[in-house]
């Protein structure tokens, strides 16, 4: 082997072993977090808490299991998994959405967790009702890893 061929080969493991790090390690990597529930229900009237939720929907390369909720205080809205369980994955974000191929969406946030019940708080002036589906995007491969229909909440 030429001293050329060396380096090349040499040049490629270096990018290659760090990228290939990054593109697998999160789907061996489990975060777990158990946030309450956003609205405290002492407080709360039965129109702050929706009680309805949407069955998450995982995809036949992402598994996942749960449920989303919609909860309302007098000031903020959330969108809250419940019972959830997923794979992680590289880049992966939370998106209200009008359709599964993240086309028109808007972004809650990167994924805080991929096990437990999680809150993500959407921004001021964003309806809910104007939106479809709570989706799990992952930005670097644009790939739906799973989904809640939330038109009929």
């Amino acid at each position: 082997m030429t001293k050329t061929k060396k380096t090349l080969i040499t040049i490629l493991i270096i990018i290659l072993i760090p990228v290939g790090y990054y593109l697998i390690s999160p789907i061996f990597i489990n975060i777990k977090v158990d946030e309450a529930m956003p609205v405290s229900t002492e407080q709360a009237t039965t129109t702050d808490i929706e009680i309805r939720r949407a069955e998450i929907v995982d995809t036949a390369i992402h598994p996942a299991k749960g449920f989303v909720r919609i909860i309302k205080d007098a000031n903020d809205t959330y969108i809250r998994y419940e019972d959830f369980k997923t794979i992680n994955g590289p880049d992966i974000y939370v998106y209200l959405s009008n359709d599964i191929e993240a086309k028109d969406f808007v972004s809650l946030g990167k994924v805080k967790a991929t096990e437990g019940n999680v809150n993500y708080k959407v921004p001021e002036g964003v309806n809910v009702k104007d939106y479809k589906y709570v989706i799990i995007w992952c930005e670097a491969f644009n790939v739906l890893f799973n989904y809640a229909d939330i038109s009929g909440l």
